[in-house]
């Protein structure tokens, strides 16, 4: 199954010259989902994993099936002020202007191997600022499963530069 036949591409949102690729159109097809979630796991395979993490919203979306099948603990990265108890923040930069993530303190642990999992990577502000919350936290980034990488804005490969490992189940240009 080709799941790039699942994304729809929607021009000019959510601001003119912006080519948007939505996974909704995927998640809405049972085959294509369950197809997307093995494709996932399928990849994670080849690294060791104590936890699953992802990055507000709709990694969870992904990750928490993930998680559910691998009988994983699943972490999230919220944004600013949205988890109740006491947390790590990494600020980072965006494409748009500059934002906030964090997770609970006790999520993660000392040497926990932590896989990483979002719907997209674009230029990788985002995904960084997840591994740091991670190593703040004394766990060590396994892995990053993206959904689609939009190649030409370089995220994954800046990350790959950075010594992470990267995986991506399709691509596309940013633009």
């Amino acid at each position: 199954m080709n799941l790039k036949n699942y994304i729809r591409s929607i021009q000019d949102y959510p601001k003119k010259g912006i080519l948007f690729r939505d996974i909704t159109t995927l998640i809405e097809n049972e085959l294509a989902f369950v197809e997307c979630i093995n494709q996932i796991i399928e990849r994670s395979k080849k690294y060791e994993i104590d936890k699953i993490a992802a990055i507000e919203s709709r990694g969870f979306v992904f990750a928490s099936a993930v998680s559910y099948l691998l009988k994983k603990p699943f972490i999230m990265f919220r944004k600013k002020n949205k988890l109740p108890a006491e947390t790590h923040s990494v600020d980072f930069e965006l494409e748009y202007g500059k934002a906030t993530i964090e997770v609970h303190k006790d999520s993660i642990n000392k040497n926990d191997s932590v896989l990483i999992i979002d719907d997209l990577i674009a230029t990788g502000g985002t995904a960084e600022a997840a591994a740091k919350l991670v190593e703040i936290s004394g766990g060590k980034v396994t892995a990053f499963i993206f959904v689609i990488n939009l190649f030409d804005l370089d995220g994954s490969d800046n990350l790959i530069k950075k010594d992470y490992n990267v995986e991506n189940l399709m691509s596309f240009p940013g633009h």
